[in-house]
């Protein structure tokens, strides 16, 4: 029974994003493992409260991401 924890910064991933990640890691897990555990296979989102999370000594808030992720 695969079970999958992602971890993540709050209040930066929407509803349908969450959804979404849970669907393709899902995916992924059963092309590996096999369909037959695609019933059984559990991923679970976490969020983690903006500012508890840290990267080289500095926290992290869904703002930083956002920039991040548009490239600047």
């Amino acid at each position: 029974m695969p079970l999958v924890q992602i971890k993540g910064v709050g209040d930066y991933l929407t509803l349908q994003q969450k959804q979404e990640i849970i669907r393709k890691v899902t995916d992924a897990v059963v092309s590996v493992e096999g369909e037959g555990l695609r019933p059984v296979t559990w991923v679970i989102v976490e969020e983690v409260t903006p500012g508890a999370w840290g990267v080289g000594g500095q926290p992290v808030s869904a703002d930083m991401l956002r920039q991040m992720a548009k490239g600047s």
